[in-house]
């Protein structure tokens, strides 16, 4: 029985060193993933995470804004009434 469980695990062990090996051989071929920017460098932001892009956009809203017509309802709905 003893010889029986030193097999076994003996060959698992084999098994499992034959299986590590051929995984690092294939991952030894695959191609890398690009490697980010160093730092330093300028990336490219979205428009809402840009600032300056947005405090503009609220400088134009609110330029837009007083140019329009002020209504004597103050709610802004003028054809109610």
């Amino acid at each position: 029985m003893g010889k029986a469980v030193l097999f076994i695990a003996l060959a698992a062990l084999v098994i499992y060193a034959l299986l590590r090996l051929v995984e690092k051989r294939r991952a030894a071929r695959r191609p890398r993933p690009p490697q980010p920017p160093p730092p330093g460098t300028r990336r490219t932001i979205a428009p809402d995470d840009d600032m300056d892009f947005l405090r503009d956009l609220e400088r134009k809203r609110r330029r837009d804004r007083k140019k329009a017509k002020p209504t004597d309802d103050p709610r802004g709905d003028a054809d109610s009434g």
